[in-house]
């Protein structure tokens, strides 16, 4: 009896999974058709200025120890926003990238197997810079240095904007 339970529910988990891989394959395709539909806006001053260390020592300096531990803490929670729209819009170019790789045209290939590389680097970090953030939240006075975030940022959607106006994605062919 208690196999049985085990083997049916090893079934039911994978067929969620089956579905899940699905869902998110059948997701790509409309990812492709309408990428600035799932992209959305950073405004890196902003990120920039939250993650600052000056602006941190500054309001340290200027605020009483309570009221400066209450605005970090916001401070810290808007920087996680941030970098989770980066981290999405890292998994929006990366699928963009790999849809694009399988291209015939070898100079679009090479160019999206970059995107891919630099979107996977950019996921990573983004991932990275979750779990600092979060930590800073609960062990508040450590400092965690995200400026490269920022940067690599800016540089991926550089790069995107470079490819899609060399090959515009509706010539880019979808994995589908």
């Amino acid at each position: 009896m208690l196999v049985t339970i085990i083997l049916v529910s090893a079934a039911v988990v994978a067929l969620g999974l089956l579905l899940l891989l699905a869902q998110r394959h059948t997701e790509t395709g409309r990812w492709i058709k309408e990428p600035s539909k799932y992209l959305q806006a950073v405004d890196l001053v902003a990120f920039r200025n939250l993650i600052d260390p000056s602006e941190e020592q500054y309001l340290r300096d200027h605020l009483p120890l309570e009221e400066f531990r209450v605005i970090q803490k916001k401070r810290l929670r808007a920087a996680i926003e941030y970098v989770k729209a980066v981290k999405g819009n890292a998994a929006v170019l990366l699928r963009l990238g790999q849809a694009a790789r399988i291209n015939a045209n070898p100079a679009v290939a090479t160019e999206a197997e970059g995107l891919v590389n630099a979107a996977l680097q950019l996921r990573l970090m983004s991932m990275r810079a979750l779990a600092a953030l979060y930590l800073r939240i609960f062990l508040p006075g450590g400092q965690v240095s995200l400026d490269s975030i920022a940067e690599r940022y800016q540089q991926i959607t550089g790069k995107m904007a470079v490819f899609s106006l060399r090959y515009p994605l509706r010539d880019v062919k979808s994995v589908l």
